[in-house]
């Protein structure tokens, strides 16, 4: 069993690693230290340990990093092995079909909402959800139903950690995930990206686990009175997936 002192070395490299993960674009030395709150000499042997692994890389001009090659290979692995992604991608492909809208699989991970899958419709939409972007989790459908469906204790803290100083809002959220685990469903207008219309189902496995949350997203002038065909359709989908776990 590792010590102490050692797992808390490895979750400094691995805070590390995602904090570049979570950058999405090449990031320097100086940058990953100011997130991960560490001391820049010691970022630099971190980095050194996951250069060496390829886990990250770094430009050779610029002296900024990014992911790596292995970063690749685990991405493939995730990508084709993922039980989640596996039951999913077929009730995604074919709700996007129905639905002619752009369809994402968000899961909690950490302290953030992570984009793990995202099919989109041919028709246009601004949309901030990319595959393998993090996002908060207090705004939003997709959020939400994750934050609406998580363990209480769990849920409590994440709702507190975001909005300690903001009691009102904070009442406000919690009145909000109660309506969401009352009806089954979140849906929300502008919250994330100005003009866009969600409605998000969380998956749930036979032990009442919370898996991930099944987010169909749209244009909201394109929405107009198909919003609750959008919402059934959605549910339906996510209960089908419920049904593989």
């Amino acid at each position: 069993m590792d010590s102490p002192q050692t797992s808390t070395i490895v979750d400094r490299v691995l805070h590390v690693l995602a904090g570049v993960a979570r950058a999405g674009k090449p990031v320097s030395a100086k940058q990953i230290a100011a997130m991960v709150q560490q001391p820049v000499s010691t970022v630099y042997r971190h980095l050194a340990s996951l250069k060496k692994w390829g886990l990250l890389q770094e430009h050779m001009n610029s002296g900024t990093f990014e992911p790596g090659p292995t970063g690749v290979q685990l991405a493939w692995g995730f990508d084709q092995n993922s039980n989640l992604i596996s039951q999913s991608r077929e009730e995604i492909s074919s709700l996007v079909e129905r639905s002619g809208e752009s369809v994402g699989l968000l899961v909690y991970i950490n302290g953030e909402m992570v984009c793990i899958a995202m099919e989109e419709s041919t028709q246009p939409l601004r949309c901030s959800f990319t595959k393998g972007r993090s996002h908060s989790l207090h705004k939003g459908a997709s959020a939400k139903s994750l934050l609406a469906f998580m363990p209480r204790k769990l849920q409590q803290k994440l709702v507190a950690d975001q909005l300690a100083d903001k009691p009102d809002e904070a009442a406000a959220l919690e009145a909000q995930l109660e309506e969401i685990r009352r009806r089954g469903y979140s849906t929300s207008e502008s919250e994330v990206d100005l003009g866009v219309w969600g409605v998000s189902v969380p998956i749930l496995s036979s032990n009442g686990r919370l898996e991930g949350t099944i987010t169909l997203m749209a244009p909201a002038l394109r929405v107009g009175q198909r919003e609750q065909e959008l919402i059934r359709m959605t549910v339906e989908a996510a209960q089908r997936i419920c049904n593989r776990f």
